[in-house]
């Protein structure tokens, strides 16, 4: 039977894990419950002609997981916020488009900006050179920003906490927040390396781009970041394949190394929501294994709270 291998990306108070046959959302309320959703992927592994090739495969991967994971934030954050603070699907659409666009500003135009002035100083290859660094530089210092906020450190946590999760089941182990909290938060198939993969790609790629303006710079890097993300799914694919190749763990250090600054160590609260959402992910073979108390598909919850008897015992489920 070939390994399955599971993926996951963190959510507000929560955990989504993909599988091959669907995902599934969990997330911790303030209740103390854990609530749980769980979806399909019909088309996985169904796609066919252009769709199943290099580059092509990996922007459908891509674009489908973006898809579902913006969903997935929505849906977690509905269980931390207050009513009237959730955001409506208008709300979602302009903070994505307005999150598009200072990610073109910041890390495509103002590079390209300060690289084309040190152009006669740097020369050609130069000039990638000081764009990619200036990427990275951002990048590094957004994250480290936005890391001192309570609610993404605790974001980061989650981060940590699925990737805890995945590294104790591909190990063998019973999950159980005890079993999984011993691994490294650390895990070569997460997403920060993928984006540092990126990264690295458009230095190499934006060497051969002759001298033009600055204008048609930017417009080339912006036609040509889907191509670029489609390799880089590719080299991201690569420790699957090559699990023992130097070459290939020396390509995805750079994004190991990131990931310190993108998990932090989970409490087993944390683990437990990471289990749920694993072990409810459609097609996963639950074994031996058994699930955190107070578990509850979505609907299924009791809507006034935890009654006085259970808050007595916080392990009634």
């Amino acid at each position: 039977m070939a390994k399955i291998n599971y993926g996951g990306q963190a959510l507000i108070e929560g955990v989504m894990m993909n599988g091959p046959q669907g995902y599934a959302l969990a997330a911790r309320t303030a209740a103390g419950d854990i609530i749980y959703k769980q979806g399909s992927r019909q088309n996985t592994g169904k796609k066919t002609g252009i769709l199943k090739l290099p580059i092509f495969r990996g922007l459908v991967s891509f674009f489908s997981s973006l898809k579902i994971g913006m969903s997935a934030l929505t849906w977690s954050a509905s269980f931390s916020e207050e009513e009237e603070e959730q955001l409506g699907t208008k709300e979602i659409v302009l903070a994505t488009v307005l999150a598009f666009v200072f990610t073109v500003v910041i890390f495509i135009v103002v590079p390209v900006l300060i690289g084309s002035w040190l152009l006669p100083y740097v020369g050609f290859f130069g000039r990638s050179l000081v764009e990619g660094i200036l990427k990275v530089g951002f990048f590094l210092a957004y994250l480290i920003l936005i890391a001192r906020q309570p609610d993404i450190a605790r974001v980061f946590a989650y981060h940590g906490a699925e990737h805890k999760t995945i590294s104790a089941l591909e190990a063998g182990e019973h999950l159980t927040s005890e079993n999984t909290k011993k691994y490294s938060t650390i895990h070569p198939r997460c997403g920060t390396s993928f984006i540092m993969m990126v990264m690295i790609l458009t230095i190499f790629i934006f060497t051969f781009v002759g001298n033009t303006t600055v204008l048609n710079r930017i417009i080339i890097k912006i036609v040509l970041l889907p191509v670029i993300m489609g390799i880089s799914y590719e080299l991201f694919r690569l420790p699957l394949k090559f699990p023992n190749s130097r070459l290939v763990k020396a390509l995805v250090a750079p994004g190991l190394a990131m990931q310190k600054l993108t998990t932090r160590e989970p409490d087993a609260a944390m683990l437990e929501v990471a289990i749920t959402a694993l072990m409810m992910t459609p097609g996963f073979p639950q074994g031996d294994n058994v699930l955190p108390p107070r578990v509850y598909a979505e609907g299924e919850a009791p809507p006034t709270g935890r009654t006085e008897k259970e808050e007595a015992n916080p392990n009634a489920g």
